[in-house]
């Protein structure tokens, strides 16, 4: 045997194992052009007529939420209040919007949406659910105190004149916006990827927000349609929610599926499309 034989002999080479493949912090986005958003917003009409029944079923509880939240500061005689409770209810709503994420979702593999699929994704990613809600719910009691502080530095009559309600609402307005700001770019793409995604509550926010950051002009257009359909809401004694907030609920899903690029996270076996 041969010097070179013996010396091929005694070496091992150690097995090549490969590493496993680390996960992004941040999911990559697509580059949206700035009038994408008008198309989210036709398709999410198309997912409405595929599905009118149970769409107007959710329109019609948050147009009963808005009458309740209307009622009750009325009798209370506060209009901090309302604003207060109305803020709520926009900082809630993507969470409430899940349902709709599953139907569209549900439209997505050719299947008639129902009730029980949506209920059975939402207890998929419950965990991941209550993680963001707790998130909302520190940010709205930050933005509570912050809207109480206001009321205290500039306390409004119970018939207050012009002069004082504008003053109030602009100051409010402002402090108002930063809020809902944050809230805007994390979860308006963040809770539509955790219903289709197997990913982190933290991942899914920072995805949403690098999105937004990304597509600045698309998002700014897609904050003014949304506020857009809120208006037509309270121009028409919240009526209008019935139709508007579902067809936005699917729009986003369809933002969502359009901009955020989740291969590198599994996507759950009944919601693939």
């Amino acid at each position: 045997m041969s010097p070179t034989e013996k010396t091929d002999n005694n070496i091992h080479e150690p097995e090549a194992t490969e590493s496993p493949r680390l996960r992004p912090f941040v999911a990559p986005c697509r580059q949206l052009t700035p009038t994408a958003p008008l198309r989210w917003l036709k398709q999410g009409w198309q997912d409405f007529k595929q599905a009118p029944l149970l769409s107007m079923v959710y329109g019609s509880l948050f147009m009963l939420a808005s009458w309740v939240i209307a009622l009750w500061s009325w009798q209370v005689g506060s209009f901090t209040m309302l604003i207060v409770l109305f803020s709520a209810f926009v900082f809630l709503g993507p969470a409430l919007a899940m349902g709709l994420y599953s139907v569209s979702c549900q439209l997505d593999r050719g299947m008639k949406p129902r009730i029980g699929f949506c209920l059975k994704q939402g207890r998929k990613r419950l965990g991941n659910q209550l993680v963001f809600a707790f998130a909302l719910l520190v940010i709205f009691l930050v933005w509570a105190r912050a809207a109480a502080i206001v009321n205290i530095f500039l306390p409004m009559a119970r018939s207050p004149d012009f002069s004082e309600l504008l003053t109030f609402l602009i100051i409010g307005s402002v402090v108002g916006f930063l809020f809902t700001l944050i809230v805007y770019a994390a979860s308006v793409f963040s809770l539509p990827m955790i219903m289709d995604r197997d990913v982190d509550a933290i991942t899914a926010v920072l995805s949403s927000i690098n999105a937004v950051l990304k597509n600045k002009a698309a998002m700014l257009l897609w904050a003014l349609i949304i506020l857009g359909s809120v208006l037509v809401g309270f121009l028409t004694l919240f009526l209008g929610f019935i139709v508007t907030l579902p067809v936005i609920g699917y729009a986003s899903w369809r933002g969502y599926r359009e901009t955020i690029i989740g291969d590198e996270w599994q996507q759950d076996p009944e919601t693939a499309a």
